[in-house]
């Protein structure tokens, strides 16, 4: 990240002595989600979720755990049969939790991304409109160091490239 930066601040030196002067600000952007309404009730909408799936969990849970129980306690006076009968199905409802614990967490993180992308959306969308406004070139995230606007300009990685020597693959 810092040689990025270096090099930006390279080629965007010689850019800045023949334009006008660049105007820099930054955000906290963690700052920002935090106080936004919007996030709020994405939380709450995450934690609904996650809520939903903890009690499916745990009713599977509960189940097995009286099927375990049953199991243990009759075990000696079961017949081979019922007995195995009764262990597959523990095992197979071992199994069930397994995948549905697996499937519970892609679906968290799925529902993660779709009710924090609006929020995400907006925030953006604020702070390149208040960077346009007020004349900033550039504004950075403070939280993280990642560029967050900037305005159009030419890639000039071919450039550098050749400049060093470097072919492009085909």
């Amino acid at each position: 990240t810092a040689l990025i930066l270096f090099t930006f601040s390279i080629l965007h030196s010689g850019y800045t002595n023949a334009q006008t002067k660049s105007k820099f600000g930054h955000i906290d952007s963690q700052e920002l989600l935090e106080a936004m309404p919007e996030k709020v009730e994405a939380d709450q909408k995450l934690e609904a979720f996650a809520m939903q799936l903890e009690k499916q969990l745990q009713a599977m849970t509960t189940e097995y755990e009286s099927k375990v129980r049953d199991y243990r306690s009759n075990e000696a006076v079961m017949s081979d049969i019922i007995a195995q009968t009764k262990a597959e199905e523990i095992q197979n409802l071992e199994q069930r939790i397994q995948s549905f614990q697996q499937n519970a967490q892609q679906s968290l993180q799925k529902k993660e991304g779709e009710v924090y992308q609006l929020v995400l959306d907006k925030a953006r969308a604020a702070i390149e409109e208040v960077s346009k406004a007020n004349g900033y070139t550039y504004v950075f995230d403070s939280s993280s160091g990642a560029l967050l606007y900037q305005p159009e300009g030419d890639d000039v990685l071919a450039l550098v490239k050749k400049q060093l020597g470097i072919a492009d693959a085909p």
